[in-house]
């Protein structure tokens, strides 16, 4: 068994290093000198130790990539899927949940759509959701449905609207939580339409609403507008309904009012689900 020496080689390590920056290498400058003289005590092979300092490159550019995926899309706060408490929603189908998060619906260009009361966990589910296909090498993109339509008016305005739609069809799922709390006006309503239309079989949708079909006209007006809406959304959809009578945010109150009475000390604010 040939020991690896990189004295005996005589490597310049400046040089070396170079080369390897020159080449994108950063795992490799961290860790190359380390695994030459674990290779030279155990008598690894040339190739073994090359396979373990590729593995470990690998590795790290993956780990960066979901970093990278994650940051971009702009999550309020990063909630895993595996953290839900299911049980308080025990109306809520865990098999279903965890066969979307293997994310066969994205290529499918299926929508999955969250309805129910606010507070029972449909942002939760959904960022749990789109974390899992970022990790998939998804491009994702989560918005406030309120704060896209404001974006898209504020491109109609500089004739822009059209970009940005198009700049939207590039990712491969895009998240729209909070749709049913704030009215949109007709020019909103409209501009909404077109975006979602245009992501039609294309992109994947993950909608939270905390109202039933038949109250979608209250944010969009227009009646056919909001059936036309509603036909493509619902198109080879995943449909999941949230039931329950209180929503985590007031349990949680619930818990810490108990245990400040118990503690005697003040009660804590509710953070948020």
């Amino acid at each position: 068994m040939t020991v690896l020496n990189t004295a005996r080689l005589g490597v310049n390590v400046p040089l070396m290093e170079a080369y390897l920056r020159q080449l994108h290498l950063k795992t490799f400058v961290r860790n190359w000198e380390a695994f030459a003289q674990d290779a030279a005590k155990s008598g690894c092979s040339y190739d073994g130790f090359l396979m373990g300092l590729a593995e470990v490159e690998v590795s790290h550019r993956e780990k960066n990539r979901h970093l990278s995926r994650i940051k971009a899309a702009r999550f309020p706060a990063l909630k895993e899927l595996a953290d839900f408490d299911f049980a308080a929603v025990p109306s809520l189908n865990k098999v279903v949940l965890l066969e979307l998060a293997r994310g066969d619906y994205i290529p499918k260009a299926e929508n999955v759509i969250l309805i129910g009361n606010p507070g029972l966990g449909k942002s939760h589910v959904s960022i749990g959701l789109a974390l899992s296909a970022c990790r998939q090498g998804h491009r994702v993109r989560f918005y406030n449905a309120a704060t896209l339509v404001n974006e898209l008016l504020a491109a109609q305005d500089v004739h822009q609207a059209e970009r940005f739609i198009a700049h939207a069809r590039k990712h491969h799922l895009i998240v729209l939580d909070e749709l049913g709390f704030i009215p949109f006006s007709a020019s909103g309503a409209q501009l909404l339409f077109q975006f979602c239309s245009a992501l039609h079989d294309q992109v994947p949708l993950i909608i939270n609403s905390n109202l039933k079909f038949a109250d979608w006209v209250q944010l969009f007006g227009a009646e056919t507008l909001t059936a036309a809406l509603l036909d493509r959304l619902t198109h080879r959809a995943h449909i999941i309904e949230f039931s329950g009578a209180d929503s985590f945010r007031f349990r949680q109150r619930l818990k810490r009012l108990d245990k400040s009475a118990l503690s005697g000390g003040e009660p804590t604010q509710p953070s948020q689900s």
